[in-house]
């Protein structure tokens, strides 16, 4: 895999940002799309846009066979038994929240337990949440090591026979940790529970195998991986998509319609009500295209040497803490430079052409674990190198020596 020939083929990166060729550090936010993505969305809407489902006509066969076509890609590429457990969300958050709207609501009652971890996303915690609320379940969490990991000796402990979810980030988008959740499934499976993984920062940079982890459930987001904004899927088992009602109602999910009772399409048609998103699902089958061509294996050691790497220089500018653990983490280095605001920094590096976030990263319970309020992230992808890490450590520097009186 060659890091500078794929960058080629992603037009936004060839610009100037404030006078500095753009080093873009923020694929933990959203990924770049290359051109065979954008010539895949523009030729849709160019030959074949219609709606689906609904017309004989050529283009709505067109347009048809698109939109499933993408959902027999997605369930190659997931390992998934069938296209038919499959279901086209708007993303990660999307997909979690049926999963907590309909599954969940449906099998928790009073003193169930929904278990999580402290370092979730709010896409993964917040559902629960309001799930927990509706249902009188209660949330239990997994403890974290001091570095962030967790211990299967710490699941067995939290995990018992009133759980009835366990939800969990496959990788951690602030600590760059990958959680072992085969290992967890096995646990929750033993107690009866169901296995709810949020895919949202694994999906893009390893081989995933929804069969291979025996999780119930796992959501993602094509934006992240090379995809359109606005288009994701839920994976679910098949026949626990059989029994989960749908959350939202209208046109197309129906089977039969009357004037005071309705049903349903089997699944996934019934969780898809209205237009679906026909051009991001026809963009999501070209990212997959273009992810499976590089090969995921070859994604994965790429990233794991160049957060190594960057873990290691970051780590060499006095003043700077990094977060979470050198070893088994994915392409993203989370780090704080003395009392200086992450967005004071990122507007720094902005001026010198690098992209990173700063914030809380929607993940307040964990920046109050960390004793900080926020932090800042660079993170990697197929196209970044060793230089923009040295790029990144540069600009750093200068940073450093802009706010001399804030570092430590």
């Amino acid at each position: 895999m060659n890091p500078l020939e794929l960058r080629k083929q992603f037009p936004i990166l060839h610009q100037e940002i404030n006078g500095h060729p753009l080093v873009y550090l923020d694929n933990a936010a959203t990924s770049q799309k290359p051109q065979s993505v954008i010539d895949a969305v523009k030729r849709y809407y160019e030959r074949d846009n219609s709606n689906v489902h609904r017309g004989v006509h050529t283009l709505g066969s067109r347009a048809t066979d698109a939109y499933e076509g993408a959902r027999d890609k997605v369930a190659k590429f997931l390992n998934a038994s069938s296209a038919q457990e499959i279901v086209f969300t708007r993303g990660t958050t999307a997909a979690l929240n049926l999963v907590a709207s309909s599954y969940a609501r449906s099998v928790c009652g009073e003193g169930d337990e929904i278990v999580l971890t402290p370092m979730e996303h709010h896409s993964n915690l917040i559902p629960w949440q309001q799930a927990a609320k509706a249902t009188g379940a209660v949330l239990k969490y997994i403890p974290l090591q001091p570095n962030g990991t967790i211990s299967m000796a710490d699941v067995e402990a939290t995990i018992t026979s009133r759980a009835k979810i366990v939800s969990v980030m496959y990788v951690s988008n602030v600590l760059g940790v990958i959680n072992p959740v085969k290992e967890i499934a096995e646990v929750a499976h033993r107690h009866g529970a169901v296995m709810v993984v949020d895919g949202a920062q694994s999906t893009p940079h390893m081989k995933v195998d929804v069969r291979g982890l025996d999780c119930d459930f796992y959501a993602f987001s094509g934006h992240k991986m090379c995809g359109p904004t606005g288009i994701g899927a839920l994976y679910g088992k098949k026949a626990l998509l059989d029994g989960m009602e749908p959350v939202e109602f209208g046109g197309e999910m129906i089977d039969f319609v009357g004037l005071h009772e309705s049903t349903w399409k089997e699944a996934p048609w019934k969780f898809e009500g209205g237009t679906p998103i026909i051009a991001g699902a026809v963009g999501l089958a070209a990212a997959i295209d273009f992810l499976t061509e590089v090969g995921l294996d070859a994604i994965d050691e790429h990233e794991s040497k160049l957060a190594g790497y960057a873990y290691d220089r970051l780590s060499e500018i006095e003043g700077i803490t990094v977060f979470g653990p050198k070893e088994g983490r994915v392409g993203l280095v989370t780090f704080n430079l003395g009392d200086v605001h992450p967005h004071d920094v990122a507007t720094v590096l902005d001026t010198e052409g690098i992209a990173i976030r700063a914030g809380h990263h929607c993940c307040q319970p964990l920046m109050r674990r960390l004793e900080v309020s926020a932090t800042a992230r660079a993170s990697f992808y197929l196209y970044n190198t060793e230089d923009d890490v040295e790029r990144l450590a540069a600009a750093l520097q200068k940073t450093k020596e802009f706010f001399g009186h804030a570092i430590g």
